[in-house]
């Protein structure tokens, strides 16, 4: 790894909703209600039959059991249907029946019931029948608030009862919200994402927190998947939850959940990757082969050593005669300001001129990332004015004077210049009065030892490569700074007479090309580390990401699509100071 670093218009909003509502679609009706409803129950004599509202229902008691010249029912089955509470208590070990008439308690065990608290013998109100609690059929008026008839002709308990909705409205008058929503369509493919049409409200038009389960994007296996939904209001009441069916055919859109969100999620979006999804999906592709073109008519002077000084002086220093490009990245790592300059010295007997055709600068500042890539984002825009200083005959001008560089700030910076003579360039960490002479500064490049930061003069300023992204079918990658598919260059540091490398090709800009390129989306992978810098993609800025870094392996980000009919494809790019390299571009095909 390579490391760098008002009320009315609530009341229509209601209105509104409730119209929606009243058209929701009955295949997938919600389980919601809040008006009132019969429900008619008939209870078979002696038989295991109930009938609600005319569907027929299995028990695993007699519908009614007839004990001399008593009837009873069903406790628990009565119970669900009349919306009445019935559970057992572990710890009392009675079964307790919440209703608004009375609270009851039976003990099957010691053969007792407790209504109010006041004693009763169990035989005189309950039965037990295959495990199954039944209490006497008067008890459904009595308690449950049901109307019953007993039809002789039919041996049937016919009972009808009147469910009451909640109460709404809280002791201070708030009312509950409601929760409810509908798809956008009764039916969806796999793969195909989900339209979640929200219709809940709250009266009191309060605002609303959303609790969503199975809400899924995109389902990927076809069936039936149930989703809720519960609302609470700003006063913190609850709504009933509320919920529906989706139905998911065996027809595919997109095979996958990455295939999903590579077809579907916004460019730029940022996909996190577990280590599962980065095997099945972006390990190992194959690479794009690749005609590579080099520009040699410009020279590269790379100062970056020591990335962090602690000493003020000339960090390197090199002769240019013609077309250049000055590159620096350096850290302020002293306990006071210095400046941070690039010094022109013109030793010859005529005056030369320094024209600067490019340029990408950033002012000092303590995030490492961020300077990279602004420099970085300046440079590739090219708009830049040309300007032109004259170095006079045995004289020294400074090029480029950064504000105060103060301690633990970085400074980035890239200029394309041309000359008309030899001038020497020195990149140089000095006191504040840039009035001190050169001469007082020591010549640190002499003393610095090798290290994995990089100074040197190197021959390419820009790579050219040349793909085939017309026809490809598996998901294919160029990479970049890894020095096997993308070596890095080699140059020359003179000031000590050896061989150097540019670790990562920072100051390299390269253009990507290829020619009607299909169907596809291009995603960026970070792989040596953290990671910040633009792109360029058919002329338009792509920033990776929007805010933040990239970290390795962790996310992949969208950062363009194509859609098959472009002539061309053209990508531009420079490492980013402060990144870490190397990096994939992955091309993965849209069918």
């Amino acid at each position: 790894m390579i490391r760098k670093g008002l009320r009315r218009w609530a009341g229509l909003a209601i209105l509104c909703a409730l119209m929606i509502v009243s058209v929701v679609p009955a295949w997938g009706a919600g389980t919601s209600s809040v008006s009132t409803t019969t429900v008619n129950i008939w209870l078979s004599l002696d038989e295991p039959v109930a009938y609600v509202d005319g569907k027929k229902i299995d028990l695993d008691t007699p519908g009614v059991l007839k004990d001399g010249n008593s009837r009873f029912v069903p406790l628990k089955f009565m119970g669900e249907q009349l919306g009445i509470g019935v559970k057992f208590n572990d710890k009392t070990k009675r079964t307790e029946i919440g209703t608004s008439r009375a609270k009851i308690e039976i003990d099957e065990v010691n053969k007792s019931v407790f209504i109010n608290g006041v004693y009763l013998t169990f035989d005189s109100v309950a039965r037990s029948f295959n495990g199954k609690l039944m209490v006497k059929e008067s008890w459904l008026y009595d308690f449950l608030g049901a109307k019953y008839t007993f039809n002789a002709d039919k041996k049937r308990l016919e009972v009808t009862f009147v469910k009451k909705p909640p109460s709404r409205v809280d002791e201070k008058g708030n009312s509950r919200p409601v929760a409810r929503f509908t798809f956008g369509k009764p039916k969806y493919l796999i793969g195909e994402p989900v339209q979640y049409i929200d219709l809940s409200y709250d009266p009191d038009a309060e605002g609303l927190q959303y609790e969503w389960t199975g809400n899924e994007e995109a389902f990927f296996s076809p069936g039936k998947y149930l989703v809720t939904l519960k609302v609470k209001d700003g006063q913190g009441l609850v709504s009933d939850l509320y919920s529906r069916y989706i139905e998911v055919s065996d027809e595919i859109m997109h095979k996958s959940p990455m295939a999903f969100k590579l077809n579907t999620y916004p460019l730029q979006s940022l996909i996190p990757t577990n280590w599962i999804e980065v095997y099945a999906y972006f390990n190992d592709l194959p690479n794009f082969k690749k005609t590579v073109t080099e520009d040699r008519s410009r020279k590269l002077l790379v100062s970056d050593s020591p990335e962090t000084f602690d000493e003020k002086g000339i960090f390197y220093a090199d002769t240019v005669n013609g077309k250049a490009r000055l590159y620096a990245d350096h850290v302020n790592g002293m306990d006071e300001k210095v400046q941070f300059i690039i010094m022109a010295t013109n030793s010859g007997t005529k005056p030369v001129t320094i024209k600067t055709t490019n340029k990408g600068e950033v002012y000092p500042s303590i995030y490492a990332n961020l300077i990279g890539h602004e420099a970085s984002v300046e440079f590739l825009l090219g708009d830049a004015p040309d300007s032109e200083i004259v170095v006079p005959a045995g004289q020294s001008r400074t090029y480029v004077q950064m504000p105060d560089f103060l301690p633990g700030q970085g400074v980035n910076v890239i200029y394309d210049v041309e000359t008309d003579g030899p001038v020497e360039f020195a990149f140089m960490a000095m006191d504040a009065s840039i009035e001190t002479p050169i001469s007082k500064y020591p010549l640190l490049y002499k003393q610095l030892p090798a290290d994995q930061h990089i100074r040197g003069t190197f021959p390419i300023t820009e790579k050219r490569w040349d793909i085939d992204a017309s026809s490809f079918t598996t998901s294919t990658r160029l990479i970049f700074g890894d020095n096997e598919y993308d070596q890095w260059q080699v140059g020359t540091d003179p000031t000590r007479k050896k061989e150097v490398t540019d670790d990562g090709n920072y100051g390299v800009v390269y253009k990507i090309h290829s020619d009607k390129p299909r169907k596809m989306a291009i995603l960026l992978q970070a792989r040596g580390g953290p990671f910040k810098g633009p792109f360029k993609i058919n002329g338009e800025f792509v920033l990776a990401p929007t805010s933040g870094v990239i970290t390795a392996f962790e996310t992949v980000q969208i950062l363009a699509r194509t859609t098959g009919n472009e002539p061309s494809l053209d990508i531009e790019f420079t490492p980013p100071a402060g990144s870490a390299f190397p990096i994939n571009l992955i091309f993965y095909p849209l069918d």
